[in-house]
């Protein structure tokens, strides 16, 4: 497998994006199973987590026990539709900082366009996970992640639900330090920049937009 892709082949990752997928899936159905992948694929994105440990109580005797090491991680949403991860990645990991940068595709050129951020200090000194659930053109990611290398971040991951082949690719040649983890590498893009199969528009499908 390419290093710098990782699809997180998991059973209960595979069936619920099955359920996400299905057209006639309700808006909440949809959050509720976003939420959920988004657990799932935190936990593997965070597998290589320095750890040190602290001296403990347990109601029998003292212990040395594993804990985090380091700085608080960072996530960073691309907005809007990366808040649907972001929402079951903090719950998994309420004491990570948060960023929010706001990203639209030009309709015309299908390139990103910033018009907001907002991030924590420090990013120099932590591990930064971008998310996004659509991978497509990979405009938006590769964006959002040189403004960040120009704030200061130097240990980046981007995370998302569905990536396409040429968001992959473009992701790799513009950024080749920065891993991609996603829970389906799907078959193309259409003419109008959207992943196929797919699931449609994640944030419209999120919010019950159109």
């Amino acid at each position: 497998m390419d290093a710098h892709l990782t699809v997180v082949d998991h059973p209960l990752i595979k069936h619920k994006l099955t359920l996400m997928r299905r057209s006639t899936a309700s808006t909440q159905k949809f959050r509720s199973l976003l939420r959920e992948v988004a657990h799932l694929l935190t936990y593997e994105i965070t597998r290589d987590l320095e750890l040190t440990t602290e001296e403990i109580e347990t109601p029998l005797e003292t212990m040395d026990a594993p804990v985090l090491a380091g700085k608080k991680l960072c996530f960073v949403s691309i907005l809007r539709a990366g808040n649907g991860l972001l929402e079951g990645m903090i719950q998994l990991m309420p004491s990570a900082r948060v960023g929010h940068i706001g990203m639209y595709r030009d309709p015309d050129t299908l390139e990103a366009v910033e018009y907001y951020c907002k991030m924590p200090d420090d990013l120099g000194g932590r591990l930064v996970i971008v998310v996004d659930p659509m991978l497509a053109t990979g405009n938006s990611a590769i964006a959002s992640i040189e403004h960040l290398k120009k704030i200061g971040a130097t240990n980046i991951r981007f995370l998302c639900l569905l990536a396409s082949p040429e968001g992959v690719a473009a992701m790799k040649q513009a950024h080749p330090d920065v891993p991609v983890w996603t829970a389906a590498l799907d078959e193309r893009l259409d003419d109008h920049g959207y992943i196929r199969p797919g699931l449609g528009d994640a944030g419209d499908r999120m919010y019950g937009t159109k």
